[in-house]
C-alpha cells in the first residue's frame, strides 16, 4: 500500500537511555518530550531503559534526542 497523501501518519522512534532509574525519570522524560511539537505519545519503560515516542514528521529523531539530552538523559 502506498500512502503518500497522509503526512500526519505517526512514526515511532525508540531509543535507549541508560540513565533512567526510576519513575521520576520517566515523568521528567514524558514532560520534556511532551512539549515537542508533533509528539503524540511518550512511553518510558524503566526496566528496559527505553523511551518509545509516537510522533509526526514535525518531530525528528534528532529533536527527540536533543530534548532528552536537555532533560539530562543521554541516548545510546
Amino acid at each position: 500500500m502506498n500512502d503518500t497523501t497522509n503526512k500526519t501518519t505517526n512514526k515511532t522512534t525508540t531509543v535507549t537511555a541508560p540513565d533512567i532509574v526510576c519513575g521520576g525519570c520517566a515523568s521528567s522524560i514524558k514532560k520534556a518530550l511532551g512539549n515537542l511539537s508533533g509528539v503524540a505519545q511518550v512511553d518510558v519503560d524503566v526496566a528496559t531503559k527505553t523511551v518509545k515516542v509516537e510522533h509526526s514528521e514535525a518531530a525528528s529523531r534528532d529533536e527527540i534526542i536533543a530534548a532528552l539530552d536537555r532533560a539530562g538523559f543521554s541516548v545510546q
